[in-house]
């Protein structure tokens, strides 16, 4: 009789345990700043990737929001419609036999990209032990899918149908993945390793995968039946770097679009036209969000350039926006938008004879969420706030302009992250 008593009891505390409630913070999480990202009844926070606030597939039951396994390689996927810069991000999951899903973060939403994929890092999860077809190991649940490879030696992983605990860390470009209580990738982002391991796999054609510094976190629906419950985000505070994008020797850091002309000679960056006397851009091979920036520039014949930010490229064709370099009397200071507005704002008349024609000048942009300011040689050119620039993202670029016979040269150019402390 005390054997059935002691089975009795021992089973109890899992009939309890499985009956708790779910999706909820204690105490010490709200403390510690973790936030829900499910509320455990509906599917309020998500949206369809590049879409609008239906979750068409997607069903809340028994606590759990649950991915129906209607989506594919393209259309089933779900954001947050909140972004997330630097995070920890816990959640747990479960997958049906022979079932393949996955976590982004940092994903962008644009007519661009056609998934989230193309653009944000993926937490990988898949049935390790009975998927129908061979997994490569940056395949494999825990991996960053097609860049870095779960440690084998640390990986506690569960069968199909039963649950998981993952965890991501991304903390100002260093990067972790944790399963079930153990640590199994750790990486740099943006590292000269990062980006040759970019260039030399499955990415090497998705020109934007991975760069972003703020984005939506997302949950796949890659045609197989998934359970989340418990996703729980907290956010950790941006550092800021200072940086000097220019090294005065070469143009390591940067990439060409376009055939014209960009050499380094003597510590300076010189631009050109090209026999076509087509666009031409010089762009940042990373992202960059909130910074104050300066850099000068000599016009040597026309001077038909910008400064462009928070943009996105495919091959000349540019979405994004320009802090403009114009000769005299073109408004050198001012805002022009590539997608489709135009100016946004131009200099005031009286301040075009800033401008040293000729001659060094000194340009500054600061950039904090929406708000923009400019400075030429010391004097404040505009001050501007548009929501659509403070939903942007990209590189920054120096361009020259088509039509023309130019030649600018830039030198100097140094960059300033501006982190929480730092933004006023």
């Amino acid at each position: 009789m005390n054997k059935y008593i002691i089975l009795f009891f021992g089973v109890l505390p899992l009939l309890v345990s499985c009956n708790q409630p779910q999706n909820q913070l204690s105490k010490e999480d709200k403390k510690d700043g973790w936030q829900l990202l499910f509320d455990g009844s509906t599917t309020n926070g998500w949206h369809k990737f590049n879409g609008n606030d239906s979750v068409l597939g997607w069903v809340v039951e028994d606590q759990c929001l649950v991915a129906l396994g209607e989506g594919g390689d393209i259309g089933g996927d779900i954001v947050s419609n909140q972004k997330y810069k630097n995070f920890e991000l816990k959640w747990e999951w479960k997958i049906e036999s022979y079932g393949n899903s996955g976590v982004m973060y940092h994903v962008i939403e644009n007519e661009k990209f056609g998934a989230p994929y193309l653009t944000g890092p993926e937490y990988q999860m898949i049935d390790d032990f009975d998927f129908p077809q061979e997994l490569a190991d940056w395949q494999m649940t825990g991996a960053d899918y097609a860049m870095h490879i779960a440690d084998p030696d640390k990986k506690i992983i569960k069968n199909a149908g039963e649950w998981n605990t993952s965890r991501i860390v991304f903390d100002n470009g260093h990067v972790e993945h944790w399963l079930n209580g153990a640590k199994i990738v750790e990486f740099e982002a943006w590292t000269d390793k990062w980006f040759e391991l970019k260039n030399s796999g499955k990415w090497k054609s998705a020109p934007e995968y991975g760069l972003a510094q703020k984005g939506h976190i997302c949950l796949q629906d890659h045609g197989s039946k998934t359970w989340f419950k418990n996703i729980k985000i907290k956010e950790l505070p941006d550092k800021h770097e200072s940086y000097n994008l220019f090294n005065g020797k070469n143009l390591d850091g940067w990439e060409k679009y376009g055939n014209e002309k960009w050499y380094v000679k003597d510590g300076v960056i010189i631009a050109e036209n090209g026999p076509d006397k087509e666009y031409g851009y010089l762009a940042t091979r990373r992202y960059y969000d909130d910074f104050d920036l300066s850099l000068e520039f000599k016009q040597i014949r026309d001077g038909n350039s910008g400064l462009f930010f928070r943009s996105l490229l495919e091959d000349t064709k540019i979405s994004g926006w320009q802090v403009e370099i114009a000769p005299p009397g073109n408004d050198t200071g001012g805002v022009y938008e590539s997608y489709g507005r135009g100016w946004l704002i131009q200099i005031p008349e009286e301040k075009e004879e800033i401008l040293n024609y000729g001659e060094w000048n000194t340009l500054r942009v600061k950039l904090n969420d929406s708000k923009i300011n400019t400075w030429l040689n010391g004097k404040q050119m505009i001050e501007l706030e548009d929501d659509k620039i403070g939903q942007g993202v990209g590189r920054i670029a120096l361009q020259i302009h088509s039509n023309a016979d130019i030649k600018i040269m830039f030198r100097n150019i140094k960059l300033e992250e501006l982190g929480d402390d730092r933004r006023n």
